[in-house]
């Protein structure tokens, strides 16, 4: 089982921030971006379904520099540039120190995106001085991950149903879960609250770009 520690002081807020405010620092660029062609096109149609990670630049200048360093969400980043978009949907993290920008730099090679064999032991001994305790993770989810089949592409207006289909469900669920709730795990509630409060902060960024 891959066990992460949860970053200490990784709360932050929703924003749409300039892309010219993201600095070209790529301490936390865990490899190349590849060609982001198929995710710019998925950004394209779908939008941009989840946020990057930024922190302020350490260092930063004057007036018209730029401001924040990206920890995580580098392909998207390249993608919207692609697309010629201004704007990038991003989780600001106003004080994040240097360990838990890397705990959340490495979230996407241990949950998201297939890495390869070479990409993973390249990355295993860069973090070794880092986040030694990350390390067997690593190894663990490479060899977990490489049996997985990727996901068929879903149409569009199918998307859209599932997911609304899926937030009445979960409305449902919720009015039972009110009624009920001081009976529910503390840990179980602890979880759906951390869920919900995302939700509350994506709703108005995406409810904005709906008007």
């Amino acid at each position: 089982m891959v066990m992460v520690r949860a970053p200490s002081h990784a709360t932050g807020s929703l924003e749409l921030v300039p892309l010219d405010d993201l600095s070209d620092d790529a301490t936390f660029r865990l490899r190349e971006p590849g060609d982001v062609a198929r995710l710019a096109v998925s950004i394209g149609r779908l939008g941009q379904l989840s946020p990057v990670e930024i922190r302020p630049l350490p260092g930063a200048g004057g007036e018209g520099a730029p401001r924040w360093q990206l920890v995580a969400g580098f392909r998207r980043v390249e993608a919207l540039r692609m697309l010629q978009r201004e704007r990038v949907l991003a989780r600001v993290h106003p004080e994040l120190p240097d360990e838990d920008a890397w705990v959340l730099a490495l979230a996407e090679p241990l949950f998201a995106a297939p890495w390869s064999d070479a990409e993973m032991e390249a990355l295993r001994g860069r973090v070794r001085g880092v986040l030694p305790w990350a390390e067997p993770d690593l190894k663990g989810t490479r060899a977990a991950g490489s049996e997985l089949p990727e996901a068929p592409a879903i149409p569009i207006e199918e998307m859209a149903r599932r997911l609304a289909i899926h937030v009445w469900e979960v409305n449902q669920e919720m009015a039972d879960a009110v009624e009920a709730w001081r009976e529910l795990p503390v840990a179980g509630r602890r979880q759906i609250v951390e869920q919900l409060r995302y939700l509350a902060e994506v709703f108005p960024v995406i409810a904005r770009e709906t008007e």
